[in-house]
């Protein structure tokens, strides 16, 4: 402003001499146009400047008289404040970034308990959808009573445990709901359906080995006190050999339960190694005359055997496996029954072997748990037959440390067909 006030007197000066030289009339012209070329000027700088606030991320409009020591400060506290909000705004992508890839879900409510945001986790969690649920009630979204319960409260002193079934699938959430900022809520979202389902498998466990043992040990208990508060001489030799003889059975039948243990801890424990060549026909012939052994001659024994297909792997842990799919067939199959036994490459070139019996079979239910460690689905005809729970335990480790599956066809009353399928890389064909 004070060019303009200096230009104003500069032409006033200007006016006054050309009247003191050419007459008053011709000063007060001059100074007129001048105030007018002033007035022009100054309009037209303003014009630039108004264009240059339309886009104010251009540089500011060159030589505009008094405005560039205005406009030069302000560009330049406006290029700081842009860095600055680049910067903010990278930080910004950051963190949701980050949050975006937490393994728990997180998401955040306005004051009212509306969905503000909330990570990919939280979606998989709770099955949120971001662009229809924003600005809705979580209560409407997450329609369980515990929950409705649990947010209701005036403080959230621990997370709530929330079973959600999610397309037929049951999920297991640690939610826990914590308020942030000014009136906004924050709930987190972690999935422990792993975990519980491992805490319930270890609290089987336990419960299962307890009472495994606890039969053997009472039968040797009441038989050894018994025989404690007798007299020597009190009992004929022939029902002190019986008592004898059913205390050796149940002892040997608590060191089957011990030693499949110890061979599931090893299994679980050691590295898994590529192996040797193993020749699966000759470990299958050893099983099938085990097999005979306990069937008595009470079964038939169909085989189809190729002896040219070996295996790369640990023959110890193959001959457990081929051994206890045959020991099942014949406890799990009645008199006059038939168990067939195949040993053969499918078309995709795979090692399979089958065991196929002609015995009482498995309720659809119970396969997919036929696995687990202990699991009978006939408790009482499992134990007469001497079985310890743990075979098909250890032969699913076996297979899996052998990259190889397990699969199961079963019906009630008809029979049951278990078959190993190794992958043709630990497939070694040899000479007949």
């Amino acid at each position: 402003m004070f060019s303009i006030f200096t230009s104003i007197v500069i032409w006033a000066l200007l006016g006054s001499l050309i009247a003191w030289w050419l007459g008053p009339l011709i000063g007060l012209a001059l100074f007129c146009g001048g105030l007018l070329l002033l007035l022009v000027i100054s309009t037209l700088q303003l014009s630039r400047v108004e264009r240059w606030t339309r886009n104010l991320n251009d540089p500011p409009p060159p030589a505009v008289g008094p405005w560039d020591a205005i406009l030069a400060p302000i560009y330049r506290q406006l290029r700081r404040d842009r860095q600055e909000i680049q910067d903010l705004n990278r930080y910004v992508d950051g963190i949701m970034m980050a949050a975006e890839a937490l393994p728990d879900g997180a998401i955040t409510l306005n004051g009212d308990m509306e969905l503000q945001w909330c990570n990919q986790t939280a979606c998989e969690h709770i099955g949120l959808n971001l662009a229809t649920d924003r600005h809705h009630s979580i209560f409407n979204i997450l329609r369980e009573p515990e929950f409705s319960r649990y947010a209701r409260q005036p403080q959230w002193d621990g997370p709530l445990m929330l079973h959600l079934n999610k397309d037929g699938r049951e999920r297991s959430l640690l939610l826990q709901l914590t308020p942030y900022g000014l009136g906004q809520f924050l709930i987190v979202t972690r999935d422990v359906t792993q975990v519980e389902m491992l805490e319930t498998t270890r609290k089987d466990f336990v419960a299962n080995v307890s009472h495994e043992l606890r039969t053997p040990l009472t039968v040797l208990l009441g038989f050894l006190e018994t025989l404690q508060d007798m007299p020597a001489d009190s009992l004929p030799l022939e029902q002190r050999q019986r008592y004898e003889q059913m205390m050796l059975e149940q002892t040997r039948h608590m060191q089957s339960i011990v030693s499949d243990l110890l061979t599931l801890s090893t299994l679980e424990s050691s590295p898994t190694v590529e192996g040797d060549v193993v020749q699966v026909s000759q470990l299958i012939e050893s099983a099938l005359k085990q097999g005979e052994a306990i069937s008595g001659g009470q079964h038939s024994f169909v085989t189809d055997i190729d002896p040219r297909i070996a295996i790369q792997g640990m023959e110890t842990e193959l001959s457990s496996a081929v051994s206890n799919l045959i020991t099942n067939a014949v406890r799990y199959t009645p008199k006059d029954g038939t168990i067939t036994v195949r040993w053969y490459l499918n078309d995709n070139g795979e090692a399979c072997y089958s065991v196929q019996d002609t015995g009482i079979g498995i309720a659809a239910q119970d396969i997919p748990r036929l696995t687990e460690r202990f699991y009978r689905v006939d408790k009482g005809r499992s134990r007469s037959t001497g079985g310890t729970g743990l075979g098909l335990a250890i032969t699913k480790h076996i297979i899996v440390r052998h990259n190889a599956d397990l699969q199961i066809q079963s019906r009630l009353g008809v029979g049951s067909v278990f078959m190993l399928r190794f992958p043709k890389s630990r497939v070694r064909l040899q000479d007949s």
